[in-house]
């Protein structure tokens, strides 16, 4: 728990004596020139030498939202706080505690590479040579691009991509686009290109839709895991993905000290959520856990483990007698299993360990603990499927809970990642967008070179049957996404180069990012601390909150927020009053809070949620257990599905399977099967490259966010993980700068040589700022100059941990 303000003040004081890195970072933060700089436009008469404690809150896109309690004197962010509201206890009133991410806010606010003023590109995109303009030059060459590209393309050639830089925010939501800001103001002009999917998660939440319906496919709250025996984790890593506010490792701890339930690990690299917590650790290469499952399916199937009254009830295409009429006979997951089918291979553990790398003993024993123990928690990360075959591996992943009829009830899981508890709080209205067309988000390049190819059979398009324009002008806010995020970084380099295909790249950010070198027109956002808004969204099992994210100190530089430059803008475009209905930021946040209070009667007033800064609330209804009004009473609740049950086997898929154009080595099937796919263990090309690379989130960044936090880079240094066994022959040693390389890039980087990832396989965090030489090599650690703009079969999602490269000492 957090101290008494009065011991916490102390404690700064003797921080600041007794520690030279202390003063010497807080100096950097509050550094006079900055300062200086940043606040021309304000009289020091306004100043208030008091010291004060503001709300604000770190809005990032890590699954938690952190309120951040801001000491400000004299306009400066002195240092930062977090929750001092509640108890440690999980699950009655606990504190949401910032990471040392959100800590270091004040060294975002006061980063060098801070935008200070709207600016044109005089370089060629990806250079970073600017000019400084002024915002109504900047505004009017933008509405004047966005009415000439309308006129001649029609609004489809009008791009949002994808951004989460600010996701929690509301009126600074980043994310859906039809969330944001951008689209409020494009649909007041005709609409605009939309996309569906994300980077994290397009092939998961796509193919458990063909599970379990309704599109987003639900888990129990983690929390429930004090109402479990056995815990198995697929990839899910709540250590360094949701290590902040929503602190699920400390809820799984909390939990399993109610239960007493085991917790076994299933993941090429053993993880922080492990670190000496769990009670096994099970290594699998990348890409074969549909393989693993099915094995497991194969020894439950033969031992009579699985729920056969739960198959028979609420499930379609496990045997025969619940086989859809269409499909073809013996085409059930049973037969499949079995050898039966038209493979006629048996998935035995003897199989599956030669493709996992697991001990066909060791699947068994498993197979046996999760067909005997009950309830049983099982549930998966979004790294598993961010592959090339993504989407079979989240639905394998998935067919252990149903064989066991672990769905809907206290203590279960439905496969899937857990889910949490939410409020009805009210969103800013962004109106509706009169474009139909959508496209998955991770062919956004491809949409600006070949977007007449791009059809719903070849490339997902959802709304229309094809595209009827190129993108011509990408708006990019709070997104480093055009670049560094986005897969084959040099390939996304040759393709935006090409100023006559995409004419126009706007970017609203903090900084001078990756992605931010390449656009057109730089416009100076302003940070979280610089405005009210407030803050949602967090994935923290049964409790959820709301932060008053107030303006903490007034905006620096020629910095705006995106409600006042996009008020400025639609005021050129002529739609200002239907954009802003005649309200200021601050008025609208008063209108959708008053909303909110009527589906939330216990909120305080707008003014005392101000001086509160934090609302917190329990589930009413305690634990979340998914789909558990459908296991009580399938007839009256069914699911979002074709036929209202869990389908095992799904018609849908089956017929996209024979309409949808693919290539050999693609997969779209009706049963959750094992595949291999491009770039897999066993691929023909590990002969030219034979490690698999995978990628993993990193507690120095959320993503790219904080990557140029000096202090948390410093702390956290990028490295390349590497097993001895692979590192020995190459005479790479702890600290060795080494070449990771295939056609696409090569990126040099220390190696940090470790038993804690396997043999085969090294593992790169994502996020990394790009920072290429002359010659397109990467010293940073930019995993995406290595990765692939190849989309997976169904989703088209992004299988940037398909990777397979080489590595030498540099």
């Amino acid at each position: 728990m957090e101290n008494t303000n009065n011991s916490l003040s102390l404690s700064r004081r003797g921080f600041l004596k007794g520690s030279s890195l202390g003063v010497a970072a807080l100096a950097t933060d509050i550094a006079l020139p900055f300062n200086a700089m940043a606040n021309t436009s304000s009289s020091t008469n306004t100043l208030n030498s008091e010291e004060r404690v503001i709300w604000s809150a770190c809005t990032v896109n890590c699954g938690s939202r952190c309120p951040l309690r801001m000491h400000v004197k004299d306009n400066q962010i002195i240092y930062v706080e977090t929750d001092n509201t509640g108890n440690d206890t999980y699950n009655v009133d606990h504190q949401v505690r910032a990471c040392l991410r959100g800590r270091s806010m004040r060294k975002r606010v006061y980063n060098p590479d801070r935008l200070k003023y709207p600016m044109k590109r005089v370089g060629k995109r990806g250079e970073g040579k600017f000019k400084r303009i002024s915002w109504d030059e900047a505004l009017t060459e933008i509405a004047q691009s966005l009415q000439k590209n309308i006129q001649k393309y029609g609004n489809e050639s009008i791009y949002l991509n994808y951004g989460t830089g600010t996701l929690g925010g509301t009126m600074t939501r980043s994310w859906p686009p039809a969330s944001t800001m951008l689209a409020r103001l494009m649909n007041c002009i005709g609409g605009y290109l939309n996309h569906y999917g994300d980077y994290s998660t397009a092939q998961i939440a796509v193919a458990l839709d063909y599970t379990y319906g309704g599109g987003w496919a639900l888990g129990n709250g983690m929390a429930d895991i004090e109402n479990t025996k056995l815990v198995v984790l697929f990839g899910n890593n709540p250590a360094e993905t949701r290590m902040s506010g929503g602190g699920l490792t400390y809820c799984i701890e909390q939990a399993r000290a109610k239960s007493g339930a085991k917790m076994i690990i299933i993941d090429p690299r053993y993880t922080d959520t492990g670190a000496g917590r769990e009670d096994e650790w099970i290594p699998i290469r990348p890409g074969t856990d549909a393989a693993l499952c099915s094995a497991l399916a194969y020894v439950m199937i033969t031992e009579n483990l699985v729920d056969q009254a739960f198959l028979d009830k609420y499930c379609v295409g496990y045997d025969e007698k619940t086989l859809p009429a269409s499909a073809p006979k013996n085409s059930h997951y049973k037969a499949y299993i079995l050898g039966q089918d038209e493979d006629g291979i048996a998935k035995t553990p003897e199989w599956a360990a030669k493709i996992t790398g697991i001990p066909a003993s060791r699947i068994i024993k498993l197979a046996r603990e999760i067909g005997t123990t009950k309830p049983a928690f099982i549930a998966q990360g979004w790294g598993p499927q961010r592959r090339s075959n993504g989407e079979l591996i989240s639905r394998a992943i998935a067919m252990l809970p149903i064989l066991t009829g672990n769905v809907g009830i206290h203590g279960g899981n439905t496969g899937a990642r857990e889910s949490a508890y939410s409020m009805p709080f009210v969103r800013m209205p962004t109106l509706e967008n009169p474009v139909k067309a959508s496209i998955p988000m991770f062919l956004w390049t491809d949409a600006i070179f070949r977007a007449h190819e791009m059809t719903a059979t070849t490339d997902g398009i959802r709304g229309v049957e094809k595209l009827t324009a190129p993108i011509k002008v990408i708006w990019n806010y709070a997104s480093n996404c055009l670049i560094n995020q986005h897969a084959d970084i040099n390939k996304t380099h040759d393709i935006l180069q090409d100023e006559t295909q995409c004419e126009l790249i706007i970017t609203i950010d903090n900084h001078m990012t990756s992605t931010a070198k390449y656009s057109d027109i730089l416009l100076p956002d302003c940070t979280a601390s610089e405005q009210m808004d407030f803050a949602l969204d967090a994935y923290i099992a049964n409790m959820n909150y709301v932060i008053f994210a107030d303006q903490v100190i007034k905006p620096s530089f020629e910095c705006k927020n995106i409600y006042d430059m996009l008020s400025e803008l639609a005021e050129k475009l002529g739609v200002k009053e239907k954009f802003t209905e005649g309200r200021t930021q601050e008025e609208w946040l008063r209108h959708i809070y008053e909303q909110s209070r009527e589906n939330i009667p216990e909120l305080p007033t707008f003014d005392e949620f101000r001086k509160q800064g934090i609302f917190k609330k329990l589930d009413p209804n305690g634990f979340y257990v998914a789909y558990k009004d459908f296991r009580q009473d399938p007839e009256k609740n069914p699911l979002s599905t074709p036929s209202g049950k869990i389908e095992i086997y799904s018609s849908r898929l089956a017929e996209i399977a024979k309409t949808w154009k693919l290539k050999a080595d693609e997969v779209i099937h009706p049963l959750p099967i094992h595949v291999d796919s491009f770039e897999h263990y066993g691929d023909p090309l590990m002969e030219k490259y034979p490690l698999q690379l995978t990628g993993f989130h990193y507690k120095a960044r959320t993503h790219s966010t904080y990557g140029n936090v000096d202090v948390i880079k410093e702390a956290n240094p990028q490295e390349v993980w590497i097993n001895p066994i692979d590192a020995e022959p190459r005479q790479i040693k702890n600290g060795d700068i080494i070449r990771i390389f295939n056609d696409r890039g090569e990126v040099r980087i220390n190696a940090k040589v470790t038993p804690r990832i396997i043999p085969g396989v090294i593992a790169l965090s994502e996020g990394a700022w790009h920072a290429p030489d002359a010659n397109r090599v990467d010293h940073a650690g930019c995993v995406n100059v290595l990765t692939t703009q190849r989309p997976s079969p169904l989703a088209k999602g992004n299988p940037q941990h398909s990777n397979l490269v080489q590595i030498e000492k540099a």
